[in-house]
Formats: C-alpha cells, sequence, structure tokens
C-alpha cells in the first residue's frame, strides 16, 4: 500500500474499472487524486466479467458515451505502456429466430443515427465468420470495430499508470464515510485515517448505494449474481466475440474461451428488493428477469447497518472482496450449448469458475452524476454488467464533470434524480 495521504483534492472510491479509469483522467490532468480500495485492485466485477467493449446493443442513450469509450480503448495500451489484452475482433449477435432478425433491425436503426459500422448478415455469413460448415442460423448483427479486452489485467495495469502519473492507490482502505460543511465535502474518513479533499467519486458498484445511503442519498439499487467460465486452449474459430443461443464466447488471451450466457442471472431476495420493488417491477417483464432464490443473504442484510459514524467498523471493511459461488448447472448447459453452436471448438474442457456480483438499475443503464444538496459528491455505478467496456467512458466523463461542472456526452439521462424526480423511467431491455 502506498504511503497514506492527508490530503489531496479528489477521492475516488473503488479500484473496479470505472473507478481506476476516473482516478487515470484525473491524473492525467494533473489533479491530485486518491483511489481507495477496500479490498483488492478489480477484485470484484472489473475481473469477472466477460470482457467485451461493445458498441452493439447499446442502449440508445449510451452510444455516445461507448464511442468515447471505444476510442480510449484502442489508444490505452500505448498511452499506458502496459497490456491489458486490447483486440479488435468485432461483436457478432446470431439470430435464432424471425424475432430476433426484427429486433436486431430495430436497433440497427440507433446505429445508423450514430454512422456505427454495424450491419445485418446472412446465415452464410455467420458461418464464415464463426469458421462454421453447413450450420445455418437465421443471420446476425455484426459490428466489426468492437473490441475486448482481459478483465483481470485492464484495472490493474490502469492502476499502475495512475501511480505513475503521481496518483496514490490504497488498497485494504475502505472509506468509511464522507465529511462535509455548508453542504459541501470536506474530506473522507478511512479505515486508515482523514483525508482532506474538495470532491469524492463513488464507484463503489454493488456497494454503492449503502454507501450512499449513509450519507442521505440512498437509490434503487440491486445486485444480481452471474456465472461464468473459462476452457482450457481450444481452437481458434474467430476473433469476434460471439452472442449465440444458450452461450456467449470471447476468445481470450491465453488460447481460451470466456463462456457465459445472456439473461441467465440469480438474483438472491434480500430487503431492498422489497424497498425497491416499485422501482424494478417494470423490469420483471422483459428479458432482464433474473432467476429468484431465498436464502441466507436476506438475513445478513437484514441486520446489515445503514447508518454508521466515521469511528465505527463498516460493511466494507466485513466484507472486503464479493465472492460469490458460481451456479455450476448454469455453466454446464453453457458449455454443452457452446460445444452444439460451435463443434469446431472440439472438446471443450472448463478451467475455471467463477461468479460476479452486478450492480443494476430500474432502467438498466448508469448513474454518472452529482448529487443534490452535497456539492462535491459524485456517482459512477448501475452499470447493469455492461460497465467493463463503458469504463474508459466512465473516467473520462466523471473527470470532467468533477473538474469542468459538464461532460462532452449529455449526463442528463444518467442524473441520479430521475429516481426522484417524478421521470418515468424508460426501459429499452428486450
Amino acid at each position: 500500500m502506498s504511503e497514506f495521504p492527508t490530503k489531496t483534492e479528489v477521492v475516488v472510491i473503488g479500484a473496479g474499472i470505472a473507478g481506476t479509469m476516473t482516478a487515470y483522467q484525473l491524473a492525467k490532468r494533473g489533479v491530485p487524486v486518491v483511489l481507495c480500495e477496500k479490498g483488492r485492485v478489480a477484485g470484484e466485477q472489473s475481473s469477472r466479467n466477460w470482457g467485451w467493449v461493445r458498441k452493439q446493443g447499446r442502449d440508445p442513450r449510451e452510444i455516445p458515451a461507448i464511442i468515447e469509450s471505444l476510442r480510449i480503448w484502442e489508444e490505452l495500451e500505448k498511452e499506458i505502456e502496459a497490456d491489458v489484452g486490447w483486440q479488435k475482433g468485432g461483436t457478432l449477435y446470431i439470430a435464432k429466430d424471425d424475432d430476433d432478425l426484427a429486433y436486431f433491425e430495430h436497433w440497427l436503426g440507433f446505429a445508423r443515427d450514430y454512422q456505427l459500422d454495424s450491419r445485418m448478415l446472412s446465415p452464410d455469413e455467420v458461418d464464415e465468420l464463426t469458421g462454421s460448415e453447413g450450420r445455418k442460423w437465421k443471420g446476425g448483427l455484426y459490428t466489426p470495430s468492437d473490441g475486448r479486452a482481459e478483465p483481470a489485467k485492464a484495472a490493474p495495469a490502469v492502476a499502475k499508470a495512475v501511480e505513475r502519473l503521481g496518483g496514490t492507490v490504497l488498497t485494504g482502505c475502505a472509506v468509511r464515510t464522507v465529511e462535509s460543511a455548508a453542504g459541501k465535502v470536506t474530506g473522507v474518513v478511512t479505515e486508515k485515517g482523514t483525508i482532506a479533499c474538495q470532491a469524492v467519486v463513488c464507484a463503489a458498484g454493488a456497494w454503492s448505494s449503502l454507501f450512499s445511503g449513509n450519507l442521505g442519498h440512498a437509490f434503487p439499487q440491486l445486485k444480481v449474481k452471474a456465472s461464468v467460465l473459462r476452457t482450457k486452449p481450444a481452437p481458434l474459430i474467430t476473433e469476434t466475440s460471439v452472442s449465440s443461443p444458450g452461450a456467449s464466447i470471447r476468445r481470450r488471451q491465453d488460447g481460451g474461451y470466456t463462456m457465459a450466457r445472456s439473461g441467465n442471472s440469480y438474483f438472491e431476495i434480500v430487503p431492498d428488493a422489497f424497498r425497491y420493488f416499485r422501482s424494478f417491477l417494470p423490469a420483471l417483464n422483459t428479458s432482464m428477469k433474473p432467476r429468484l432464490r431465498v436464502g441466507g443473504a436476506f438475513f445478513e442484510e437484514l441486520v446489515r447497518p445503514k447508518r454508521w459514524n466515521g469511528d465505527q467498523v463498516t460493511p466494507f471493511e466485513q466484507t472486503r472482496v464479493l465472492d460469490p459461488t458460481p451456479h455450476q448447472g448454469t455453466l454446464r448447459e453453457v458449455l454443452a450449448a457452446a460445444r452444439t453452436n460451435f463443434p469446431q471448438l472440439g472438446q471443450l474442457e472448463i478451467a475455471e469458475t467463477w461468479a460476479g456480483m452486478i450492480e443494476v438499475t430500474p432502467d438498466a443503464i448508469p448513474v454518472w452524476s452529482g448529487v443534490d444538496n452535497l456539492e462535491g459528491y459524485y456517482i459512477a455505478t448501475g452499470f447493469s454488467g455492461h460497465g467493463f467496456g463503458m469504463g474508459a467512458a466512465t473516467g473520462l466523463l466523471m473527470s470532467e464533470l468533477v473538474m469542468d461542472g459538464r461532460a462532452r456526452v449529455d449526463l442528463s439521462p444518467f442524473r441520479l434524480s430521475r429516481f426522484t424526480d417524478g421521470s418515468k423511467l424508460e426501459l429499452n431491455a428486450r
């Protein structure tokens, strides 16, 4: 751990991809910044995701930001002089039926508005792109300029770049609360001591609402569990990240594939599910609908404190890293689907399985926002399973919001107050 600082300009909470990228963009501007992480860099979802960096399929409100994000990802390795596994290989969604084709065509209308290179593929083109022989799908949606990176490498590499630029990265150092005076941020209290500052960015992922709630700024955010596997080395059939019926695959640097399945997350019912039930009700009628479970998490969170002082041990110190157990039955189904859809991969073998907790908002788009009545406090969270690829833009936009009061992208759809100002939440999930 770096030497403990007692003063800085901005404190960023959470060393996932959103937090590290935010600290990096601030450090690039010469802004004194301290990045605080309760556990280890990228210990939670930022190292557990699929590694896709895509424009394709995005909520239309996110498209301007993801365009910025891809621009940064493409130059990141050169800029930070580190390997993050970047590869421009494209994204392919395979259509199994006419409903899929209709949805892809509908989304393509948004892509054309932004001059994206997305296009529809014929069944033969899908076969050619995936190295298939005679397997006839209905077609597909393809964006060749999309890419991928290695989640386990990206945030740690960016954190090291923050330090080279003069920023401080503190691991094993939970921020307990934010101090303020006259409605303005004056510092943070960590388990190691107090850091005076003028601004705080909460990029704490699944912990963001709990942390903000202690300050009086709770918002509707829940978390779902998603399971993932990686295979042992297998034949290279495509450089493209592919979503197919029952299995999504991404080529890895180690020669294997990361595999998972869309729309197959698990939500364990917790007290916040009742608290935010009305906000999340529309999502239950979409493909976002998770499988519901009741277990020990309900009682753990029931007794978890919602308020605490800076001199008290917090939930963030009691749980350094969220490390849920993967659902092996789901992963067996994913592997079987991959073998069926892509027999050219041969006899795939599992090398490792894991799970991560994804923070979700009712409308499945992020919060990039300041908060009312606390000047200098900002939130970057709620990426709903799409945050890794968006991480580079998150850093850029939050740095601009903090330092300039505005960002190059219109952030009004992502304001925190949309949950409380009577706005009708628009859910574009399928």
